[in-house]
């Protein structure tokens, strides 16, 4: 990457696209790295020169690019796309498709990518653990939130809701704000924020990622009122650690190079921000074994694992499974699985195996982007598992907990 930029190696070189193409973006070279070298950076910057060649690109990576354009630009196309793709998962036409052989017959990525909008469902790979289960009786820890740290911020939360996450994982940013209401916290989302940009950046598109990134602190903007920012919420780990870097991508912006180094210090996974303002426990929900896998940009962009983890820990006797290798990437990738299936396969191979190895009918990761990768993979190799976010399993334990009102619990 430091031979292209000072112009030693062409960025077309067969060997240098392959390398660039091959790598998952998952940035855990960036904790390995003794000199904190930030690879995520480099990588999308080297993506970004050899798409100056469009003449270079594979079909598959210039249908990407024509989609990134002119479908996740448009605000109003992006959601009458993921309203079809929400017809076609809610319909039961996908899981057809896929059940007749015919979607396999079309094309093994297209079967895979009827597999990962399966793998949005609640519930996935089994029953809905909540079912059918009378509410457990309410511990004496589970009143009151605990206290705040005396710095936590008072504005309330403005919650990132993510294009695929609004889109496909609605209950997820649902259970995000009651849980966040049950602890005194109203969360606000702006109407005018956009997609964070992570895929355009992922894919060498850093002029439609800057873009995005400009309109989206203009939405979250919030005013010149003297009071304290803000935290901005995420519930998306790739989203997160994309919106964090919103100060590296628009530092030569001098209309903008401020505002995005406020915005991205702004920024908190919703684990995070429970850490942060202090969360109270739940109760015993009766989960089945459950599990926990880390996301890649949760982990390395956001440094927020740990703090997605806790919210795990506030379920009293949650029957919890150490599963081997949670820091390793899925093989998701943004778009990598579809781009590259067959290192993607691999990769999720080994994930599914310790997954089994573990023994969990559910598994908690805290990015859409996993939760679908997981939960297509598990469906394949016929392993009966439920995938979700580690705030859907809390908000199920507080509503068991009578956190909630009835009108609330009714909506859920």
């Amino acid at each position: 990457m430091r031979a292209v930029t000072e112009g030693r190696l062409k960025p077309d070189s067969l060997t240098f696209e392959t390398h660039i193409d091959r790598c998952l973006g998952c940035r855990a070279c960036e904790a390995a790295c003794p000199a904190g070298v930030e690879y995520g950076q480099l990588l999308e910057a080297a993506r970004a020169e050899i798409t100056n060649n469009p003449a270079n690109l594979t079909w598959t990576y210039r249908i990407l690019h024509l989609v990134l354009r002119h479908v996740w630009l448009q605000p109003w196309r992006l959601r009458a796309a993921f309203g079809l793709a929400r017809f076609l998962r809610d319909s039961g036409l996908a899981k057809f498709l896929i059940g007749i052989g015919l979607a396999q017959g079309i094309s093994s990525r297209f079967e895979f990518g009827l597999l990962l909008l399966e793998g949005s469902r609640g519930g996935v790979g089994g029953k809905n653990v909540s079912a059918g289960r009378m509410p457990a009786n309410r511990p004496q820890d589970a009143g009151a939130p605990t206290g705040a740290p005396a710095d936590a911020p008072t504005g309330a939360p403005m919650l990132f809701k993510g294009c695929v996450t609004e889109g496909l994982f609605k209950r997820v940013n649902e259970a995000t704000e009651r849980v966040l209401a049950a602890n005194g916290c109203a969360t606000r989302a702006p109407e005018s924020q956009v997609c964070c940009g992570a895929l355009h950046a992922h894919a060498g598109d850093l002029a439609g990622a800057r873009k995005l990134a400009r309109q989206n602190i203009e939405a979250f903007s919030n005013g010149s009122n003297g009071s304290q920012p803000s935290p901005i919420v995420t519930n998306a780990g790739g989203c997160g650690a994309m919106l964090v870097s919103y100060a590296h991508l628009l530092a030569g912006d001098p209309q903008y190079a401020e505002r995005a180094k406020e915005f991205s210090a702004r920024v908190r996974d919703i684990g995070q921000q429970l850490q942060a303002i202090g969360f109270r426990n739940g109760v015993n929900a009766g989960f089945e074994r459950t599990t926990y896998d880390a996301s890649c940009h949760l982990l390395h962009g956001q440094r927020a694992a740990d703090a997605s983890l806790g919210m795990l820990w506030a379920i009293p006797d949650l029957k919890f499974a150490m599963l081997n290798g949670s820091e390793v990437c899925c093989g998701g990738a943004g778009v990598y699985n579809l781009l590259e299936p067959q290192l993607s396969q691999e990769v999720l191979n080994q994930k599914l195996k310790h997954i089994a190895e573990c023994g969990a009918e559910v598994l908690a990761t805290g990015n859409p982007g996993c939760q679908m990768q997981i939960a297509a993979g598990a469906k394949l190799a016929g392993l009966p598992l439920r995938v979700c976010h580690p705030v859907e399993l809390l908000d199920e334990s507080y509503a068991r907990a009578g956190f909630y009102g009835a009108a609330e619990d009714a909506t859920r």
